[in-house]
């Protein structure tokens, strides 16, 4: 195809096959197998050089649009290569999604400012499926996640703490009994979540109840009602700090922590921006 191009900008078969850096005899070789491939003349050739046929010019009016769209192509694929373009499609929970990717992300694309990210907010299992089919790259979940298929790299561990609206009776006690807890209204996670279940047999362990009378996935729509309706929650300590007349109460003897960590598809092939995140993810929390 572009041989055929180089002749009909240049007119001249000798002068395309400079253009191109063949010699004349290969560049013709190049002609011909075209002609033969499509069956028909594509080229008159005569003393005054070169010129098109009426099928030739139909074919380089096509040729031209595949020609570009094929450099436009080579290109993207070398920017993805390089890290100046690309799709990180990464997904993770409430905490993940509100308070570890934002700051990792920030930093990321000042280093390689034309990559994007494609964000999914979801429970771990389904955040797990869908690394697993290959809807996503990468996820950051909470372990244990049971899947042969997966790799998996610890991350951090993130402690669940107990809040209240600042004016709450129990916020003026400093620390409680979890005994304390029985009987008050909570907002809490979707039942279905990772955090819910830790949270749900942390209390059990501590003979302890949750009257959940709310359920939201979002850690900031959950200290938002804390805030307005004077109920409790249990939510990630990194959130605690973000939302004005919430407080952390400490609940003597209970403990209540999960571990975070970064998961792909094992032996899957990830885009080098993908690649680069992970490690990234995995360096910020190693240096703290």
């Amino acid at each position: 195809m572009r041989s055929l191009l180089a002749v009909a900008d240049s007119g001249s078969i000798t002068e395309a096959a400079d253009r191109i850096g063949l010699t004349q005899p290969a560049l013709s070789r190049r002609l011909q197998q075209l002609e033969e491939q499509f069956g028909a003349e594509l080229l008159s050739r005569g003393r005054k050089g070169a010129q098109l046929t009426e099928i030739g010019r139909l074919v380089e009016q096509e040729a031209r649009i595949l020609v570009n769209r094929f450099d436009h192509l080579r290109e993207q694929v070398r920017e993805h290569q390089g890290l100046e373009g690309g799709t990180v499609r990464i997904g993770g929970g409430a905490t993940a999604v509100s308070f570890v990717l934002p700051k990792a992300i920030a930093r990321f694309r000042l280093e390689h400012p034309g990559v994007r990210f494609q964000l999914k907010e979801a429970g771990s299992i389904e955040v797990a499926g869908d690394v697993i089919s290959g809807r996503l790259e990468l996820g950051l979940v909470t372990l244990p996640v049971q899947a042969r298929e997966l790799q998996i790299w610890p991350l951090i561990t993130d402690r669940i703490v107990l809040v209240a609206p600042q004016d709450h009776p129990l916020a003026r006690q400093g620390e409680i009994d979890a005994k304390a807890l029985d009987g008050l209204a909570f907002v809490g996670f979707e039942a279905d979540t990772a955090v819910r279940q830790i949270i749900d047999a942390a209390l059990r362990e501590a003979g302890v109840e949750m009257n959940v009378v709310m359920e939201l996935r979002s850690i900031p729509a959950i200290l938002r009602m804390v805030a307005t309706t004077g109920n409790l929650a249990f939510v990630s300590r990194m959130g605690v700090d973000t939302l004005a007349g919430v407080c952390e109460i400490e609940v003597r003897g209970l403990g209540i922590a999960r571990e975070l960590a970064v998961i792909a598809k094992r032996g899957s092939s990830l885009s080098p921006a993908a690649q680069a995140f992970s490690a990234l993810l995995r360096e910020e929390q190693a240096i703290g």
